[in-house]
């Protein structure tokens, strides 16, 4: 029995060592790419602190990695975090949203700060800084209610 568990321990540790060897795809794309969103919904700066550390990294086209991204399967985990949440709402195609999108994007953006399912709780273990108090949540809906404004008029001009 010993011998057997030897061996399976054996197998299991070359089966990680050679999936080390294959990786995801990284979003590293330019941080510039935020820079339209963030023209268009004009945060205070501190709300823009909020976005950049809690938000963009899953929600734009620049992900900053930490170092356990180089730890397969642990890359694979975060590259589906980073489809699903690019998925969701990405800010970095902000100019490809319709108005109407725009002003719905915000909408859930807030209510799911509002209701604490973001940030996922999976990343804010690894990011204690992105763990929102109430007065950051309260910022963020603060400043979405104002930019919702003007999507809603953009969409129904009276």
């Amino acid at each position: 029995m010993k011998k057997l568990l030897k061996r399976l321990g054996l197998v299991l540790l070359v089966i990680f060592v050679i999936t080390q060897f294959f990786r995801r795809e990284k979003n590293d794309g330019d941080i510039a790419s935020v820079n339209a969103f963030l023209k268009d919904t004009n945060p205070p700066e501190d709300v823009k602190v909020i976005l950049k550390t809690a938000c963009f990294d899953c929600h734009s086209d620049h992900t900053r990695y930490p170092w356990y991204n180089s730890i397969t399967p642990v890359n694979y985990w975060l590259a589906d975090h980073i489809r699903h949440g690019k998925g969701e709402f990405n800010v970095s195609k902000w100019n490809d949203y319709s108005d109407k999108q725009k002003d719905h994007k915000l909408k859930e953006l807030s209510e799911e700060v509002e209701e604490r399912h973001m940030p996922l709780p999976s990343y804010t273990w690894t990011h204690g800084d992105a763990k929102l108090s109430d007065e950051q949540i309260e910022a963020i809906e603060n400043w979405v209610e104002t930019v919702r404004i003007k999507y809603v008029f953009l969409r129904n001009p009276q």
